[in-house]
């Protein structure tokens, strides 16, 4: 399994380059866009560890990204990108952040599926799980959007959804929205405005 991760990966370096050439400079997403405003707050999903909550990374700035292991572009390649994100920060930077991949498939994605694709990208990658209204409702709360098909039969199926990383300060307040396809450097700024 691992051997097609990197075979995904591969195939997104030149996402990742493009994403260095046309995206740089200070991310300025406005808020006020989302309307109602994003309230965010705490919630508890399922790790490969066991139970976890936003609030356990208290002190941390938490980049919180939205997808599904099954993704066949879209989600490896925002990993991606955050990925070499995370690997420009120094060791102490690093210690000031954690980034959550929360899973909107969770009829296929296990925490121990979720950990295994997680950690591919960057050992500082935590997959979550979570029934349907626990999902539903953290989606809401945080801006993201999901829909998997009507009638589903079997495991070969696509889910539509949303794909920016929503950047909580270290206070828990959502502070930030990355929009899908930021080249690294870009995001570096965003997320060093809160450490």
């Amino acid at each position: 399994m691992k051997r097609s991760y990197l075979i995904l990966a591969g195939l997104f370096v030149l996402a990742v380059l493009g994403g260095y050439l046309f995206s740089s400079g200070r991310l300025n997403v406005n808020l006020d866009q989302y309307a109602p405003p994003m309230p965010g707050g705490d919630f508890t999903l399922q790790s490969h560890k066991g139970p976890v909550k936003l609030s356990d990374f208290r002190g941390k700035v938490v980049l919180i990204y939205f997808g599904y292991t099954y993704c066949p572009d879209v989600c490896p390649t925002s990993l991606a990108l955050t990925s070499a994100a995370l690997k420009q920060l120094n060791d102490s930077e690093l210690a000031e952040i954690q980034t959550l991949f929360v899973s909107v498939d969770p009829a296929r994605d296990t925490s121990e599926r979720l950990n295994e694709y997680a950690s591919f990208f960057h050992p500082n990658v935590l997959g979550l799980t979570g029934n349907k209204s626990e999902i539903d409702d953290i989606t809401k709360r945080f801006g993201a959007y999901y829909r998997i098909p009507d009638n589903v039969t079997g495991e070969n199926y696509a889910v539509e959804h949303s794909s920016q990383t929503i950047v909580v300060d270290k206070g828990g307040k959502i502070q930030a929205v990355i929009p899908h396809g930021t080249a690294p450097e870009a995001m570096l700024l965003t997320i060093r405005e809160y450490f």
